[in-house]
């Protein structure tokens, strides 16, 4: 595989032991529900990913295997969303994920993060690709099957919300909400997932970005000054790990703009 990009801010903060990853690992995990590892390899994984280091990080998870899969996807995945310069690279890795992710689900049914990766890949690579083009290859169903089914097995995991918050207001965005009910979407159901994600992870940065994007496309522009709330909001939150930094500083650069 090719060289990936490197996290590109200070990463000494969010550089844990595994005493140290174990104490916060209900505040670091609050977005996807991961439960803590039994096994050290997979702690060691995990404080790689934390640390920003997501190549090393997606080596050391496909090499302990087992539960070290999810920390493989989630370092490929996260890295692809925000730091893959090539959007070829970027829509193969998503691609690598959600194939991963659905072998992982086939043979772990009940692991909500196998199929919240696979969703969330799927569902990234379908913005990639247009979501009009992805809903005419099925993906559209895939999607938000892997969203649902993660959280009836985790209905605490914000991210999975977020995921079909986001199904939602994509396709209602794209193709309308009359032709968006027969993908399953609707506006209530988008904004109610959401705002339940926000109630579950009150913390996350990234919630409160997809909510503001979200609830402008499916409300329009008289939610902007809502919308640029919530960016400031999120600008606003304290990163405790390298993926909640760029989170951030995604929020950060949507006020600029």
């Amino acid at each position: 595989m090719a060289r990936w990009t490197e996290f590109p801010y200070d990463a000494a903060e969010y550089t844990y032991d595994a005493a140290a990853l174990k104490k916060k690992w209900a505040r670091l995990h609050a977005g996807d529900a991961e439960p803590l590892p039994k096994g050290a390899k997979v702690l060691a994984a995990w404080a790689l990913f934390h640390a920003g280091e997501f190549h090393k990080a997606f080596d050391a998870g496909l090499k302990a295997g087992g539960a070290g899969i999810t920390v493989a996807n989630k370092a490929q995945a996260i890295y692809a969303t925000h730091l893959e310069p090539s959007e070829k690279t970027k829509l193969a890795m998503f691609m690598e994920v959600a194939d991963r992710a659905e072998k992982q689900a086939v043979a772990e049914p009940k692991n909500a993060n196998a199929h919240y990766w696979m969703g969330y890949a799927l569902g990234r690579y379908s913005q990639g690709i247009s979501v009009v083009e992805a809903l005419s290859q099925g993906f559209g169903a895939k999607v938000k099957t892997a969203f649902e089914t993660a959280i009836a097995l985790a209905p605490t995991h914000a991210d999975a919300h977020i995921g079909l918050g986001t199904f939602h207001a994509e396709i209602i965005d794209k193709v309308g909400s009359l032709l968006g009910r027969s993908q399953g979407a609707s506006k209530d159901a988008g904004l109610r997932m959401f705002k339940e994600a926000l109630r579950l992870n009150p913390t996350a940065a990234i919630a409160r970005v997809e909510y503001a994007i979200g609830m402008v496309m499916l409300e329009g522009e008289k939610r902007m000054a809502e919308a640029e709330k919530l960016y400031a909001d999120a600008a606003a939150c304290k990163a405790m790990d390298a993926m909640e930094r760029l989170d951030v500083e995604m929020a950060k650069a949507e006020l600029e703009e």
